[in-house]
């Protein structure tokens, strides 16, 4: 009786699978730590998302240098910076977060279908030119989950279950909300064309001296920050504030003024231009937040995961 058979292909793809786990050296749950803290920005907060206590997560991290023989992170006086290796090791890291996110979800799909409601929070601007092709892709991959989309530039109250996930220009501080950095969206001050061809330079915030700017409501912050910046604004530099970011990039596409808009919208944009073609875009930083109930909630981790890789 034949037990064994031997083919010679076959057996050189298991001597060479065999030689490529012993090459593993690592502990996944180290490299997630290491994953989050860049993430995150910091010890602390990758503590906190990943919810443990942070002389555990920097021990994980200090763990992971050491089976690797490489330095990840150096601490500035700014804070954590990734070391030439850390920027390697990071894409890759972030591809096998991918890869187990979705071994995980397929494995568990195998015992529950995935349906039911996923309302989502999200600024008008997000909802209406971002998410868009998120969504039908992920209608695509689980039919059965209904989303309600809320666009509002006011934050929903996840703790009240206004919302299940939000995306927010600020972190959270509350102790049962899970938050993650998503990668910042450069955005820039845009003008309707023949309203800028008013004015003859415009390389400085000092050059748009007299123009009209578009608020959001009376007493918000953008005049003070842009004048942080140089702008030299008063009050008479806003003649018309709109609670709807939506109607008040209608308004400054039709030439009433100045204002701001996602560096990928309003380069699209051809009535409009860059109000200071050859300034520094602001960076607005977005976070992707959700209820603790993530971790018992397959269909909210398929959603949010989706957002994340997406955003991220």
């Amino acid at each position: 009786m034949q037990l064994f058979s031997y083919n010679g292909d076959n057996c050189t793809s298991a001597i060479r699978i065999f030689m490529t786990w012993r090459s593993i050296n690592f502990d996944w749950n180290r490299a997630r730590a290491f994953l989050v803290t860049a993430e995150e920005g910091s010890f602390s907060a990758a503590a906190r998302a990943l919810n443990m206590t942070q002389p555990t997560l920097g021990r994980q991290v200090s763990a992971l240098e050491q089976e690797l023989g490489v330095s990840l992170f150096e601490r500035t006086a700014r804070g954590l910076s990734l070391t030439a290796s850390g920027h390697e090791l990071l894409e890759q890291v972030k591809s096998m977060a991918e890869a187990a996110g979705r071994f995980s979800l397929l494995a568990s799909s195998r015992a529950e279908e995935l349906e039911g409601q996923v309302c989502i929070s999200a600024t008008e601007v997000m909802a209406a030119f971002v998410l868009p092709p998120i969504l039908a892709s992920l209608h695509s991959q689980a039919p059965g989950i209904q989303i309600e989309l809320i666009a509002s530039n006011s934050a929903s109250d996840l703790l009240a279950r206004e919302a299940d996930i939000a995306i927010r220009a600020f972190r959270p501080t509350q102790a049962d909300l899970i938050s993650r950095r998503l990668t910042p969206i450069p955005a820039h001050l845009y003008g309707e064309k023949a309203y800028m061809r008013r004015f003859l330079r415009r390389e400085t915030p000092q050059d748009l001296k007299g123009a009209q700017f578009l608020g959001f409501r009376e007493g918000d912050a953008m005049l003070p920050e842009l004048n942080k910046l140089g702008f030299g604004l008063t009050d008479r530099s806003i003649p018309l504030y709109v609670d709807h970011h939506l109607v008040q990039w209608q308004l400054v596409k039709q030439g009433l003024g100045i204002g701001f808009m996602l560096e990928q919208i309003g380069d699209m944009e051809p009535q409009v231009e860059r109000a200071l073609p050859n300034y520094p875009a602001l960076e607005i930083e977005h976070f992707l937040v959700v209820h603790r109930e993530l971790s018992t909630s397959r269909r909210l981790r398929l959603v949010f995961d989706l957002l994340a890789e997406a955003l991220g």
